[in-house]
């Protein structure tokens, strides 16, 4: 007699087999005594079976759904698994394997669920990571705050040095007391460095100090440049891809069609072989933009890290609005890579000073105290004694010392003056250059989105009907087809170089941020 498959039970589930209800209400019997998110996610996929399955008031977002698929699909390959080495005589031994692998699986799709659920990345949040991220910007914060205690060591005096000894002691007796001259010597000694050489000294690193605090805000602004950059590029490259794939399915359509024709005789076989060539050629394009693409990929981990291998938002990044020209202009000089420079002009000015005042003597001061032992001839104790000293350094041939050390400061103040002009007219050039840029590709962009992009859509469609009509060849529609998309890739990149060429200007330009 047959058995009915019914009742049947799963010999391992101890349920009725040959439903994945069953299977489910298996689940959630199991999971609910042991926690209650397996019994919240075996919930949703009872309610994906039964619609009228009321929502409990807190669950989980819509990715849990595509979890509990994949688990399905791993439970039911365990139970394959488990069934073909079942062993009658063993069924709870399977059962709790079958089981243990069930937690086993749930757990890992649960691992990988915050995977699954990342949030597309945005320019925004690109530029937060990568100014949080970069080494360089906190280097040169620490090297700022390292100067700046620098310069209060520098403005002080110098150590004062303690003097003690034994003077004229007798070698044949080593008696202190014996002759009137041994004396048991204690000094204090201070150096007093020549003119203001201290006051200059701490000047010229503090502005060594703010120079670098300015580095670090140069360094903050490349940081945000080259992040907008190379988020725009990998922008560019995705669209890219995806305008290739849209297109690509309409050739694949074109192929069919002339295939089909060809059959017909309506066309020869260099239409086919010309078709079938362009949809090669067309898939050779898309691997090199997603070659591409991966390498954009790897550029932007150097500045956000592992964020750089989520999907990017599919809208077009926004940057901050752009100043006039002329106010860019104004600008300029208050650049951080030009004050920096400044800050090291007046850096070298103090080194200036400094080389003046050593024409200036130094001075050292000392006092001793001397004291004696021992008796005089009538009988009353030798009388201490006390000694006050003054040194002072004569720069008496500066010829060949301060001189030069001075023709040598003069010299590296010029150098960091004409440094700072060449920046400045590099800054200028880099603004005339991207501004110049900006503008015509602005120009280019309404260019293509009230001609261009139209006509393109429309001469593809006309092709297509004269095509089918008979009126044109073969070639002339594929033509027409591959204008399009390069006319559709053209407009994409015009409106990435734009933007690319306006976060350069806001190198330049400098905007609110917090981050900076």
């Amino acid at each position: 007699m047959k058995q009915d498959k019914s009742k049947a039970m799963d010999p391992v589930c101890n349920i009725p087999a040959g439903s994945q209800q069953n299977l489910h209400m298996y689940l959630r019997r199991h999971f609910a005594s042991s926690s209650e998110w397996c019994e919240e996610h075996a919930f949703y996929k009872c309610r994906q079976l039964k619609p009228e399955t009321p929502l409990p008031e807190k669950k989980v977002k819509q990715p849990i759904e595509r979890i509990l698929t994949s688990f399905d699909r791993c439970l039911l390959r365990c139970k394959r698994l488990v069934r073909k080495r079942a062993d009658k005589r063993m069924p709870g031994v399977l059962q709790f394997r079958y089981q243990k692998l069930a937690v086993i699986s749930l757990t890992m799709m649960l691992t990988m669920s915050p995977l699954m659920a990342d949030e597309a990345l945005t320019l925004s949040r690109a530029e937060q990571l990568a100014l949080m991220n970069d080494p360089g910007v906190v280097a040169s914060q620490a090297r700022s705050l390292a100067l700046s205690e620098d310069a209060i060591a520098d403005g002080q005096l110098p150590d004062p040095k303690v003097k003690a000894g034994i003077f004229n002691l007798p070698l044949d007796t080593f008696e202190l007391d014996r002759q009137p001259t041994t004396q048991l010597r204690l000094g204090l000694q201070q150096a007093f460095p020549r003119g203001k050489t201290l006051l200059y000294r701490q000047r010229r690193t503090e502005w060594k100090s703010t120079a670098e605090q300015a580095k670090a805000e140069n360094t903050a602004r490349k940081v945000l440049r080259d992040t907008r950059n190379r988020f725009l590029e990998l922008y560019y490259q995705l669209q890219a891809e995806q305008v290739i794939e849209e297109t690509r399915a309409l050739f694949s359509q074109l192929v069919d069609i002339t295939e089909a024709h060809y059959a017909t005789g309506r066309v020869s076989q260099q239409d086919v072989l010309r078709a079938s060539l362009e949809l090669s050629r067309l898939d050779d394009r898309s691997t090199r933009i997603r070659n591409e693409a991966e390498k954009n990929r790897a550029s932007l981990m150097k500045w956000i890290g592992d964020a750089a291998l989520q999907s990017v938002d599919k809208n077009f990044p926004d940057l901050p609005k752009l100043p006039e020209k002329e106010k860019i202009d104004t600008f300029l000089p208050e650049h951080p890579a030009i004050r920096a420079e400044n800050a090291r002009i007046e850096s070298f000015k103090q080194g200036v000073q400094i080389a003046q005042e050593q024409y200036k003597p130094g001075w050292n001061i000392g006092l001793e105290y001397r004291k004696r032992f021992g008796d005089d001839p009538d009988g009353s104790s030798r009388t201490d004694m006390m000694a006050a000293m003054v040194t002072v350094d004569l720069p008496l041939f500066p010829d060949k010392r301060q001189d030069r050390r001075l023709a040598a400061s003069v010299k590296q103040t010029e150098a960091a003056r004409l440094t700072r002009a060449d920046r400045l007219r590099e800054l200028k050039a880099t603004l005339d250059s991207d501004y110049a840029s900006w503008l015509r590709l602005g120009e280019r962009a309404d260019l293509y989105q009230s001609h261009l992009l139209q006509e393109a859509s429309a001469n593809t469609t006309a092709s297509l009907k004269a095509y089918q009509s008979g009126v044109t060849e073969f070639t002339t529609l594929m033509r027409a087809r591959i204008t399009d998309l390069d006319v559709r890739l053209e407009a994409l990149r015009i409106r990435v170089d734009r933007a690319k060429a306006q976060a350069r200007l806001l190198y330049l330009a400098g905007e609110t941020n917090e981050n900076l």
